[in-house]
């Protein structure tokens, strides 16, 4: 069955003010020229999502002005909300717009993140439940101290708390939802509190990857500073950690069931180590596994490609060519 994506895009923003006294939430920049809703997008392409209803409101026609009809090969649809009556009928006037009965991938559309948008939709096809909820860690606002006896010992910044997790913003429905009596206000306090007491929620989590969502001037400059060497790609992302005239140190994070360009460089000799996760460099005679801890040497000229049976965090040290990649075949629209 045909999978469609939905975005919220209809709120005010108004814990971002003033960034957002003069554009919608969702168009704003994470990095140069590229926005919430780019990533979003790129994010929905990448999953296999080529068609999107955007659920607008406030300042609408600064959305439809940047993205018209289609954007990189997403189709894009417009629901007009005229006056805000919470995100159940933003969502409710959405699933009346689509024809048929399909599948619906829904994201609020201030949430930044690495989730595998592909792997969650394949997991709530499988369940048995009819709707499917993103969970993330909960990070706590504050930084907390270890205490052993009379002595406090170490600090720690904003951890995660482990044995906490939040509604992540993104949701799977294995078809068109009927809201029953259910019309205006929140869908998180009203229709998932509903199912969830008829055992009918079901959740999918990934510990460890990136999630933020932007709703103060301080998340948002959160992930500004995450993006501020990070370039998102088909696979996962790709990020600077050191760039100097002799050397330069990459992490690449490549998504379960994702895989890098085909690809040589013509300069660059790299030696990666893994992280974490596990998956197996692909040459052209043969096939290297790896799992964490390894370490892979490639020498310049020798065509291969990354391809992660999981989640694979992985930090490339190399000669200090960035753009020195030549791809034999791509796997991805760019």
């Amino acid at each position: 069955m045909e999978t469609v994506g939905m975005i919220l895009c209809g709120g005010f923003g108004k814990r971002l003010r003033p960034v957002t006294e003069t554009i919608p939430k969702p168009l704003v920049e994470i990095c140069e020229d590229y926005t919430i809703l780019d990533k979003q997008l790129f994010d929905f392409k990448n999953a296999g999502v080529n068609e999107v209803y955007l659920l607008a409101g406030f300042l609408h026609e600064k959305i439809e002005e940047r993205y018209g009809n289609e954007y990189k090969g997403v189709k894009i649809h417009y629901i007009i909300e005229d006056e805000p009556l919470g995100t159940l009928n933003a969502i409710r006037l959405g699933m009346n717009a689509i024809e048929g009965d399909k599948q619906c991938i829904i994201r609020n559309g201030d949430i930044v993140s690495d989730i595998n948008l592909k792997a969650m939709i394949e997991y709530g096809v499988k369940s048995s439940l009819p709707v499917t909820m993103f969970i993330t860690q909960m990070p706590s606002p504050y930084g907390i101290v270890e205490i052993n006896g009379d002595r406090l010992v170490s600090f720690k910044e904003k951890p995660l708390l482990e044995d906490y997790y939040i509604n992540g913003g993104i949701y799977f429905t294995k078809s068109k939802i009927d809201f029953g009596e259910f019309e205006t206000g929140d869908i998180e306090k009203l229709y998932f509190p509903a199912i969830a007491k008829e055992n009918s929620l079901g959740y999918y989590k990934e510990d460890g990857i990136y999630w933020n969502a932007i709703d103060t001037v301080k998340g948002l400059e959160s992930v500004k500073k995450e993006y501020k060497n990070k370039t998102d790609k088909p696979w996962g992302y790709e990020k600077v950690l050191i760039s100097t005239e002799k050397y330069m140190s990459k992490e690449l994070y490549i998504k379960e069931g994702f895989r890098t360009s085909f690809h040589y460089h013509n300069q660059k000799d790299e030696t990666m180590y893994i992280i974490s996760g596990s998956g197996y460099i692909q040459f052209e005679n043969e096939r290297k596994y790896f799992s964490e801890n390894d370490t892979i040497r490639i020498n310049h000229n020798v065509p291969h490609s990354i391809v992660a049976v999981e989640n694979t965090i992985l930090h490339e040290i190399s000669t200090p060519f960035l753009d020195d990649t030549v791809r034999i075949e791509d796997y991805y629209t760019r």
